[in-house]
């Protein structure tokens, strides 16, 4: 492990920090809880989410079902940031109101390629989407520079 000391729920806690931190989350206020191979992001439903048509657009339904995906592999790697090289996504319900639930989890890895698997949740626990993508590992360390502090 690259970051001796460090333990895997510390990668996690860091991993977490470093996710509320990016300036987009700023935006969503998503809320995120890493495991093994596994991570949820809660991102409440604001109105200024919404299509025209009074429900929220997919682009928060992607952005929730990457983050989840994207950091349950990054879970699974300690010493660089993994990229999103592909990502499919299968909207099946609209959501205007509470919060979703995306709960992403790895399904296959290799030494530097992962698939993983989201599905999207409303707050009475109707799946609403789901997705899948592949992730590789980046050139990018896991240092303070990209808000990861071990």
């Amino acid at each position: 492990m690259s970051h001796q000391g460090h333990g895997r729920e510390g990668h996690y806690r860091s991993l977490e920090k470093m996710y509320a931190q990016a300036p987009i989350n700023e935006y969503y206020a998503p809320k995120m809880k890493v495991s093994h191979g596994s991570a949820e992001v809660v991102i409440p439903i604001e109105p200024k989410f919404f299509h025209a048509a009074g429900a929220t657009h997919g682009s928060v339904y992607f952005k929730a079902m990457d983050d989840a995906a994207f950091f349950a592999v990054n879970s699974l790697v300690d010493d660089c940031f993994v990229l999103t090289a592909s990502f499919s996504v299968y909207l099946t319900r609209p959501i205007s109101g509470g919060e979703m639930r995306a709960v992403g989890n790895v399904v296959h890895k290799s030494s530097s390629f992962f698939i993983a698997e989201s599905v999207l949740y409303d707050s009475e626990q109707r799946e609403i989407a789901r997705g899948s993508g592949t992730f590789v590992k980046s050139k990018i360390k896991l240092a303070p520079e990209v808000g990861y502090r071990a």
